[in-house]
């Protein structure tokens, strides 16, 4: 390890724009897509803010360590999906749940309510052709000037990840999966 000097002047200019809605984007194949979100969430709630978080990929009655606690909270959290498409033994129905999934959430990003709205896995029904990517890309521009949205998921579209204001990608390094160690609640649901 290097040890370094902590900064002695800003390292950057002092932004001067207005503040507005942004499209924040967690990708890559590492974990913490969905807890940078979540998190996300968690902070915009803190600040007495509206949020409501959209799950393609999980199923309406989900009972992970994060609906459990934005339950406690008070946080909207809405699962839309059928679970990993592996698992799933009918891919059409998933195919037709993320479409009226998407038109839920759609319909709250265009309605202004929320401060964020996080898309929880939006990629995956968006790589898989069921969603529309340019109804999503035109949701987004047409989204009131005051609401933050976030996406998350593995292999994001391009062309979501250049019209957004702010992409994190994150990198494998290693995960414990890798050698055998299962899932363990509370660190992966």
């Amino acid at each position: 390890m290097t040890i370094e000097t902590p900064p002695a002047a800003r390292p950057y200019d002092k932004p001067t724009g207005d503040r507005r809605g942004l499209v924040i984007i967690y990708t890559g194949d590492g974990k913490g897509k969905s807890t940078a979100a979540f998190g996300l969430a968690l902070r915009a709630h803190g600040r007495g803010k509206a949020v409501k978080l959209f799950q393609f990929m999980k199923v309406p009655t989900a009972r992970f360590g994060e609906h459990r606690a934005f339950e406690r909270l008070g946080i909207a959290i809405e699962g839309l999906g059928d679970g990993f498409s592996w698992k799933s033994r009918d891919l059409k129905h998933c195919a037709e749940l993320a479409r009226a999934g998407w038109e839920q959430a759609r319909a709250a990003v265009l309605g202004g309510e929320y401060f964020l709205i996080v898309l929880d896995e939006i990629t995956y029904p968006l790589r898989y052709g069921w969603l529309p990517l340019q109804d999503v890309m035109q949701t987004l521009h047409e989204r009131p000037p005051h609401v933050h949205v976030c996406l998350t998921g593995r292999r994001c579209p391009t062309e979501l990840i250049a019209m957004a204001d702010t992409v994190t990608e994150m990198t494998l390094v290693k995960h414990a999966f890798q050698v055998g160690v299962p899932a363990q609640r509370g660190i992966e649901d």
